[in-house]
């Protein structure tokens, strides 16, 4: 199966940050469509990115591996990473953790909270996706 078809992400711009929802399976094969998320947010947010994984069923360590390069890209940028709901599919925590150091949350909603802010919260959001993302395939609204 194409990564296109087990890969898929959502990305909400908001005034004070930025989520970036991924779904399926982030494998070796995966790791250049989410770097192109990952170009699409740098050109489109600003402040830092919680990368939220509640739909993400698997990640290879390759897959990890493309998630502590775009933790490096935004750092340079200033911009800092975090996780949320990360996979409990057996493959283990975040391959990486120095620097930058990446937090990791319960869920998106203790990520928010760490933010001050709420999914509810009205503020000015933009959002784009990826061509198989579907309203069903985000288990939250943010």
């Amino acid at each position: 199966m194409p990564a296109s078809e087990t890969f898929q992400w959502h990305y909400t711009a908001r005034e004070d940050l930025g989520i970036l929802a991924l779904a399926g399976h982030l494998h070796d094969e995966a790791a250049d469509r989410f770097t192109g998320a990952v170009n699409w947010v740098l050109a489109h947010g600003t402040g830092p990115l919680i990368l939220d994984l509640t739909a993400l069923y698997t990640w290879s360590h390759g897959g990890q591996a493309a998630i502590v390069q775009a933790a490096r890209r935004l750092a340079e940028q200033n911009r800092p990473l975090e996780l949320s709901a990360i996979p409990a599919d057996g493959t283990g925590a975040v391959i990486y953790n120095g620097t930058p150091f990446i937090p990791i949350h319960d869920d998106l909603d203790t990520a928010l909270a760490a933010h001050g802010t709420t999914r509810d919260e009205p503020d000015g959001r933009r959002q784009w996706r990826s061509g198989g993302w579907t309203d069903d395939t985000q288990p939250l609204t943010v």
